[in-house]
C-alpha cells in the first residue's frame, strides 16, 4: 500500500495512554506528578498524563512513570505489572514500539486507620 502521509502521535497522547494503563494496576494508589502538577491540581486543572514522561520518536517511544503505591503492595510485582500494562496498551493503541518503561516509586500510601491501629499496638 502506498504511503499517503505522515502520522504523528503527540507525547501527551502517549502519556495519557500510559497513565490510564498504570492506574488500572492493583497496588497503584496514584500517579506522582511532582510539585508543579500538584499546584496545577490545586487550581482545579487535572491532567491524566500526570506522573508520566515520554519521548516519542517516529516509530518508538520511551516512558517514565512516577507512582505512589499502596502499603502492603509488593513493589517489584506492581512495577512489573505496570510495565507490562503500558507496553501492551501503548503498542496496541498507537502502533509504537515501546523501547523501555522505567518505574519510579516515589511514595507509599498508608491509610490513616492502619496508622492508628499500629500506634495502639505500641
Amino acid at each position: 500500500m502506498a504511503e499517503v502521509g505522515n502520522i504523528r502521535i503527540a507525547d501527551e497522547v502517549v502519556a495519557k495512554v500510559a497513565a490510564k494503563a498504570t492506574i488500572e494496576i492493583d497496588g497503584v494508589y496514584k500517579m506522582s506528578g511532582g510539585v508543579v502538577e500538584e499546584v496545577t491540581e490545586l487550581f482545579g486543572k487535572k491532567t491524566l498524563g500526570k506522573g508520566v514522561k515520554v519521548e516519542v520518536g517516529e516509530r518508538e517511544c520511551s516512558i517514565d512513570v512516577y507512582l505512589v503505591v499502596e502499603y502492603g503492595a509488593i513493589f517489584p510485582e506492581v512495577a512489573s505489572n505496570v510495565q507490562q500494562s503500558i507496553i501492551k496498551n501503548v503498542t496496541e493503541m498507537t502502533g509504537l514500539k515501546v523501547m523501555e518503561v522505567n518505574v519510579y516509586i516515589q511514595d507509599i500510601y498508608i491509610e490513616e486507620k492502619e496508622v492508628v491501629e499500629d500506634l495502639e499496638i505500641l
